[in-house]
């Protein structure tokens, strides 16, 4: 599979909803009930976390 380019990141990550810590995008999946088939990450483009299935 080929790596995404720097492009493609960029407008994947403005693609996701951000949220300012871990905890706050756990408790959004928590809300939305996807809890189990979510993990949470810290972009390193934009530096806040973002939701992504496991």
């Amino acid at each position: 599979m080929k790596k995404p380019t720097s492009d493609e990141r960029k407008r994947m990550c403005i693609g996701k909803r951000r949220y300012r810590t871990q905890g706050d995008a756990l408790d959004a999946a928590a809300v939305a009930g996807v809890e189990r088939q979510r993990s949470a990450y810290r972009c390193q483009l934009c530096g806040l976390w973002h939701l992504t299935s496991r």
